[in-house]
């Protein structure tokens, strides 16, 4: 038998809406969004189910969407699903954190408000900038932001062929100009408010830290694999700095899938809003399983799985 694996999506695949037929129809999915509710200074219900503007803010969206994700989450653990091991991209490293015992939800919502807050406030606005480099091999996009100018580093390994960028503003834009000329099939400029996961954020990692010094975390229950290092966390005592970490470092997802193929899992199963990582494993390795749960029709998928 191979292992199976709970994945979870991070920001950029929120929308209006997730997670509201699973509120409706679960009670245990209901509970979670009221405990957000009733520990954040946020309605985060609001926030999911009703048209606005600020679920794609920052310090918003990062509350918003861990809720989602562990909304659906605890549908499946009541349905019997058990994950061998879990991961989750930047963001969602946290929601996988919750899956493996690690952290209790309450303070995982708590810290990522306040890490979204973070993440947002630390660059001015217009100062830090980030782009999708599509259609070129990681070694060579490294070989050009060697010799760029300015704060430029690689925010996210996601997947052969798409790979993300992150710095100053005006570096990003003429890393993109070289990258193009290098060979890139495109460079696109994405819309958010800072540059994550690049060393300009070294000061929010360091800040999250102070958040999370009061906060309990457990040895894991299932390992993980830290976006930062892409290899298996399996103690308490590495949790908290690797997060400090992950905020100002490359997400090295594509190589965290690789560490978990190599460790035996064949099925993958996408917890959250959207089906992005799925994506993503077609490029990394066709050969595995990979299905996801953003609605309650995606359950049917689960029941498959379970043999049911």
């Amino acid at each position: 038998m191979g292992k199976t694996v709970f994945m979870f999506p991070g920001q950029g695949a929120q929308y209006v809406g997730m997670g509201k037929d699973f509120y409706d129809a679960f009670d245990c999915s209901k509970e979670i969004f009221d405990k957000a509710n009733e520990v954040l200074d946020i309605d985060v219900k609001k926030l999911c189910f009703e048209e606005n503007e600020d679920i794609n803010i920052t310090e918003f969206t990062q509350a918003a969407m861990v809720t989602a994700s562990v909304a659906i989450l605890k549908k499946l653990e009541e349905m019997g699903l058990k994950a061998d091991m879990a991961a989750g991209l930047s963001l969602g490293e946290y929601c996988a954190l919750v899956a493996g015992n690690v952290m209790s939800f309450e303070d995982a919502v708590k810290v990522v408000r306040q890490r979204g807050i973070l993440m947002q406030d630390t660059v001015p606005a217009g100062e830090g900038a980030m782009s999708a480099v599509l259609g070129m091999k990681k070694e060579e996009i490294e070989a050009v932001l060697e010799g760029a100018e300015g704060i430029v580093t690689i925010a996210n390994y996601n997947c052969p062929g798409q790979i993300v960028i992150s710095g100053e503003t005006q570096a990003v834009a003429k890393a993109g100009e070289a990258l193009k000329e290098a060979g890139a099939r495109r460079v696109l400029p994405l819309k958010v408010s800072g540059p994550f996961h690049s060393p300009m954020l070294k000061p929010a990692g360091e800040k999250l830290l102070d958040v999370l010094s009061d906060v309990e975390v457990k040895d894991p229950e299932i390992p993980y694999v830290s976006n930062t290092t892409a290899e298996f966390v399996t103690s308490k005592d590495d949790v908290k700095e690797l997060l400090g970490r992950q905020v100002y470092s490359s997400v090295r997802w594509e190589q965290s899938i690789e560490k978990m193929i190599a460790d035996g899992a064949d099925t993958f199963i996408e917890i959250g809003p959207g089906k992005t990582l799925c994506g993503f494993m077609r490029k990394i390795d066709r050969s595995v399983k990979a299905i996801n749960v953003a609605t309650v029709e995606d359950l049917e998928k689960v029941k498959e799985i379970l043999g049911c």
